[in-house]
């Protein structure tokens, strides 16, 4: 019994009291270092955004007062004294994201539900990795297939309505729409195919057919992956220049609801007045920053808020 204990107490002062290295890791202390220089740099470049943007923006409301900016119907900085309601192009923007949630959001929750629940492994391992290839067209393509093929084709289909010239704000958002389909249909059907197994079991085993259980059981489960598919379509769909600045047109400076007539959206009017013919330090040049950092505000309130809302109906499974 004592040499028991004798070995015990022998085997334990073997053990080290401390698993630290011996030596000093440099392989680890140098990962750390590179990956906080990243961190930090991405700081740094936010910051730098942020003030590229504020002050030719103060510069710019040092002339023009915010209530003409926020409120004025007509966006003109280039014809005759200028006028500088940016609406037009606010509304241009909003009618664009809306029409391409419109298009992307049913299309692309329905292939991510069938991509998950329906298609067999083969046929998901096909049209999978498809669809994210999709994500890779240039949107000037897009842009040129919605001016040459979607827009005569909407008025062949649709010619009851007042079609006039050769931009439609309209066709232009369908086209961003079905670019972001891939994106809502690729993360939707990640967050879909994270709902644990054991969840769709429990409602088969009460009797619930397929699609009672996909609708009422899976979608709900993967609401917070669902919201986030749908915030990042609408972040590529506010930021989206090439496909609105060739197929919605950049000359219409009046405030437009009409979806079949031409209107500009903010990432146009950057796009298309931001080519090095205007110049530097003029209130002309300081509207590209002043709609700039309207846009960036905007982005970073739909964000925050999206945010909020995916953490308030996340679901944590074990």
């Amino acid at each position: 019994m004592a040499s028991s204990d004798a070995s015990t107490s022998a085997g334990a002062a073997s053990v080290p009291r401390s698993l630290a290295a011996t030596s000093p890791r440099y392989g680890e202390k140098a990962i750390t270092a590179v990956l906080f220089v990243a961190a930090a740099l991405s700081v740094v470049v936010t910051t730098a955004i942020v003030l590229s943007l504020a002050v030719p923006a103060v510069r710019f409301f040092r002339e023009v007062s915010v209530g003409e900016f926020l409120t004025g119907t007509v966006w003109a900085p280039r014809i005759g004294e200028g006028s500088f309601g940016v609406l037009p192009v606010v509304v241009g923007t909003l009618m664009v994201v809306a029409f391409a949630l419109a298009v992307a959001v049913p299309i692309g929750l329905a292939s991510a539900i069938y991509l998950s629940e329906y298609a067999r492994p083969r046929v998901r391992r096909v049209v999978k990795p498809l669809l994210e290839i999709l994500q890779g067209i240039p949107t000037v393509a897009i842009g040129l297939f919605a001016f040459w093929f979607m827009k005569p084709l909407a008025e062949r289909l649709l010619p009851f309505l007042p079609w006039r010239g050769p931009f439609s704000i309209g066709v232009a958002g369908v086209a961003v729409g079905l670019m972001i389909v891939p994106l809502v249909a690729s993360v939707s059907e990640d967050a879909m195919r994270s709902v644990p197994m054991s969840l769709r079991e429990a409602a088969h085993g009460l009797g619930a057919r397929k699609l009672a259980v996909t609708v009422r059981v899976v979608v709900p489960a993967a609401v917070s992956g669902i919201m986030a598919s749908i915030v990042l379509a609408i972040s590529r769909a506010v930021g989206e220049t090439m496909i609105v600045l060739i197929a919605a047109g950049a000359g219409n400076p009046n405030l437009v609801f009409d979806p079949t007539k031409g209107a500009q959206t903010m990432t146009a009017y950057i796009g298309g007045v931001a080519t090095g013919d205007i110049p530097t330090g003029t209130l002309e040049y300081d509207t590209i920053f002043a709609v700039g950092a309207l846009l960036f505000l905007m982005t970073l309130t739909m964000n925050l808020l999206a945010v909020r809302m995916v953490r308030r109906f996340r679901e944590v499974y074990e």
